[in-house]
């Protein structure tokens, strides 16, 4: 029944879309939040006051969606991952503390055609910008010592401009107030906050001012 609704679901119209998402999957979805013709099925979705989801964007295959108030994921997303009950393949089976989930804090955007792997948790801090085309978080990698699949989170902190085609790697922490340049590709625990990163692989280039602009919003979109 459920993979049947599935189907349907994503041409309905919102209101009634609305009710069979909180009815029959039991998704949390307030009345100021919206949907448009994805399909969006994680095992659990909540969405706050006017958080929305464009088109054409996919997600399954992960534990918990999970978009804050006035936050945004755009159109033409991919967002993947391995859910923490799927034992079948034996992937992950040693990490018991891997949660695979997409949080993403109030007045924050995942624009459009990004691609999003949570097989393990991505956080996305307030008042932040995941900007342009084609970034990839990618939460998880075959680690080749090992000879097996492993995941480390992805931390954006908040008011952070991520520019486009962007490459997060897992275990990436991106401080508070700090702007990755294009092209980058970002794999550790940045510390410095008001900085600008950047390169392959990403490293600090300059110090950003406390007053700029973008840093002091106070609400989401910059138009």
């Amino acid at each position: 029944m459920k993979k049947i609704l599935s189907i349907l679901v994503v041409i309905l119209p919102w209101k009634i879309k609305r009710l069979i998402y909180i009815k029959v999957f039991k998704y949390k979805i307030a009345p100021s939040a919206r949907i448009g013709f994805s399909i969006i099925f994680p095992k659990m979705l909540i969405m706050e006051n006017n958080s929305k989801i464009g088109s054409l964007t996919y997600c399954k295959s992960i534990d918990l969606v999970h978009l804050k108030e006035s936050s945004k994921i755009g159109t033409l997303n991919w967002i993947t991952g391995f859910p923490s009950n799927n034992s079948e393949t034996g992937h992950f089976s040693y990490d018991k503390n891997r949660f695979p989930a997409l949080i993403i804090k109030k007045h924050s955007a995942i624009t459009s055609r990004h691609m999003i792997d949570c097989t393990n948790t991505i956080t996305i801090g307030e008042f932040t910008t995941v900007a342009g085309i084609r970034s990839q978080l990618l939460t998880h990698s075959i680690n080749i010592y090992n000879s097996r699949q492993e995941s480390l989170p992805i931390n954006i902190g908040n008011y952070c401009f991520i520019s486009t085609s962007v490459i997060c790697l897992g275990g990436t922490t991106i401080p508070d107030y700090s702007v990755v340049g294009a092209l980058s590709l970002c794999n550790k625990k940045y510390e410095d906050c008001y900085s600008l990163y950047g390169g392959v692989p990403a490293k600090k280039i300059k110090d950003l001012e406390k007053d700029t602009k973008y840093f002091n919003r106070e609400v989401g979109y910059v138009i």
